[in-house]
């Protein structure tokens, strides 16, 4: 993560992601899959790192070896040829997104750990129970209610789970290093890869920035956009007014 600082000297949290030669891979329409998607390649692979089926699916379309492949749902009318190049310019500084990742793993861990539990007492003759969980309740004052009740919070694996940070904005786009700088955190560990989406939140504040400049390019932000007024690196407007005063 990072930091910047705005006019009003607020503190804004950032997390840069870097949009690694993504590539469309695969155009499925509704005709011959039933629905419309498109699937998305990024990074770069190494051959002896793929099996066969895989190095003929992007050899076939005359593609690069892809690291990641992923499979994004759109409309039809938003179908882009295979080989097109997904940017930063995709994005516009305002608008909002879910950013989908997998959380870091923590392995095998106690409750005090997991779930935040204030353990047993230090002294006054507590004997090897310092960080244990203590009664469970398992009777809860029934007669037949021996057992642990499902969900109850107890020693276990620790984070490794899929996760979604919904509603984050857009703070800057960096065209020319193909980076986009999110408000906040997002799930995974530094250099671990993430979907990032459209936000799917109905909220107003979340769905409808004031501060956005404009809707984001549809369906993509393609090379022969580019004009000279074009800048290579775009910011999120500042309020107008200070928002530490409101």
């Amino acid at each position: 993560m990072t930091q910047a600082w705005n006019r009003w000297g607020q503190l804004i949290p950032l997390t840069v992601i870097e949009i690694q030669d993504c590539q469309v891979i695969q155009v499925k329409t509704p005709e011959r899959e039933g629905f419309a998607a498109l699937q998305l390649g990024a990074g770069w692979q190494k051959r002896k790192r793929l099996n066969k089926s895989a190095v003929r699916h992007f050899e076939s379309r005359a593609l690069p070896l892809k690291r990641y492949l992923r499979e994004f749902k759109v409309t039809e009318d938003a179908l882009l040829p295979v080989g097109t190049s997904i940017t930063a310019a995709h994005f516009v500084p305002g608008q909002s997104v879910d950013v989908q990742g997998v959380t870091k793993g923590h392995g095998f861990q106690g409750v005090m750990k997991r779930w935040g539990f204030a353990g047993g007492n230090a002294t006054h003759g507590n004997t090897k129970a310092h960080r244990t969980p203590g009664s469970m309740g398992g009777a809860a004052g029934s007669l037949f209610a021996t057992r642990v009740f499902p969900g109850k919070k107890m020693p276990g694996r620790m984070g490794n789970n899929r996760r979604t940070a919904m509603g984050l904005t857009v703070y800057k786009v960096d065209r020319a290093h193909n980076l986009i700088y999110v408000k906040g955190s997002v799930p995974g560990v530094k250099g671990g890869h993430v979907r990032v989406v459209d936000t799917r939140h109905t909220r107003k504040k979340w769905a409808k920035n004031p501060l956005a400049p404009g809707p984001p390019p549809f369906p993509t932000f393609l090379p022969e956009d580019v004009t000279d007024a074009t800048p290579d690196v775009m910011m999120m407007p500042e309020p107008e007014e200070d928002p530490l005063r409101n």
